[in-house]
This record gives C-alpha cells, sequence and structure tokens, in this order.
C-alpha cells in the first residue's frame, strides 16, 4: 500500500500514560475504603479507555487507506511499549489494578495488531470461540487462551458486533472473562463515538 503524505499525529505519549500513573498516586487509591475505591476507580477505565481510543485512531487511518500495515504496526508496538512496561511501585492495591490494567491491554492491543495483519477470520462465530477459549484455559493452554481472545479483539475492531451476553457465558473470575472485558471496552468506544474516524479533520490534540 502507498501511504498518503499525512500530517504528523501524536497517538500516543509517555508523558500521557505517566500523567495517568500521577492521577493514580495523587488519588490515594485504597480498596480497603470503599467509598474512596469507587470514586477512584474511573482513572483505571479511563487510562484505558486513553489507550484504546489511541489504538482506534490508528485503525482510522488504516482503514481509509493512509497508513499502510507496517507503519500501523510499528506505531502500536510504541504504544505497547509504553503501557506494557514496569511500572514503579506506588501502593499494593494501586499496583494491582495496574497490572490489571495492562494484562487487560495486552489481549485488547493483540488484537489490534491481528487487525492490521489481517490474521482473523471475519465471520467467525465469537460465543463459540469464547467457549473453545474457556476450554483452553481448563487445560491450562494461556497462550491458546490469549490468541483466541486477540482474534475476537480483531474482529470486534472490523466492525463485528460485541453483545454483552458474551461476559456472561465464563465465570468472571476466568482470565477469558478478564481479556473480554478489554474487548468489551473496544466494543463501547466504538459504539460510544465515531469521532475517532475523522479525528484528521478537527483540531483534537490533548
Amino acid at each position: 500500500m502507498t501511504e498518503k503524505c499525512m500530517p504528523y499525529y501524536e497517538f500516543y505519549s509517555k508523558s500521557r500514560w505517566d500523567n495517568w500513573i500521577s492521577q493514580i498516586k495523587d488519588s490515594g487509591f485504597s480498596l480497603e475504603n470503599e467509598e474512596k475505591a469507587e470514586k477512584c476507580a474511573m482513572i483505571f477505565v479511563n487510562m484505558a479507555d486513553d489507550v484504546i481510543l489511541s489504538c482506534l485512531k490508528i485503525a482510522a487511518r488504516f482503514e481509509k487507506g493512509v497508513m499502510g500495515e507496517e507503519s500501523a504496526l510499528e506505531i502500536l508496538a510504541q504504544i505497547q511499549d509504553i503501557v506494557l512496561a514496569d511500572v514503579m511501585p506506588i501502593s499494593e492495591d494501586a499496583d494491582i489494578m495496574i497490572m490489571s490494567v495492562q494484562d487487560s491491554l495486552s489481549c485488547s492491543l493483540a488484537g489490534f495488531e491481528l487487525y492490521f495483519l489481517n490474521d482473523y477470520e471475519k465471520t467467525a462465530d465469537i460465543k463459540k470461540m469464547i467457549k473453545e477459549a474457556g476450554a483452553a484455559e481448563e487445560k491450562e493452554d494461556i497462550e491458546e487462551v490469549f490468541l483466541i481472545v486477540a482474534k475476537i479483539g480483531a474482529m470486534v475492531i472490523s466492525g463485528k458486533p460485541f453483545d454483552e451476553e458474551y461476559l456472561t457465558i465464563l465465570p468472571e473470575e476466568s482470565i477469558v472473562s478478564e481479556w473480554l472485558d478489554g474487548i468489551d471496552s473496544i466494543a463501547a468506544a466504538m459504539v460510544g463515538t465515531d469521532s475517532y474516524k475523522n479525528f484528521d479533520d478537527v483540531d483534537d490534540e490533548e
């Protein structure tokens, strides 16, 4: 694919990620304080959504044909390096939540990678795939679980609907369900707004 000349856009940055980490530090997040934990929980949700929205903007350029596979994967890899890097300890509770966000993002970002590589089945049955992932988890084949959920992510990014009922097929405490939460976040971001598709047309630099 011959890429069109597009203005430079910083899809994500380390300073952006560090800003979220700073907000978590300042919040004094603690699971022991139920009221405070509930109030601060949105920081973790928003930091994950911010990353996903940035990746959806990459996908938007990719889909318009103004960004090729190589460039899309290169920028995605840069984002992965930022958000999946070790974070300096804050507190036991905050560290657990940050690692949970990173774990969820790792599978979501893998979904974007497979999407850019076109390495997924567009017409596969998601419900069946979730059950296959559950069976793989029972066999402790975590790599297979990761791959299946990532492929579901790629399907969702391509426009495949993600029904809320998919989240109830397996127990909440399963690894599959944890990673599916990240895919659900992608679906929610896509349904919530389509402004990311035309971000090049407006000055939304943060």
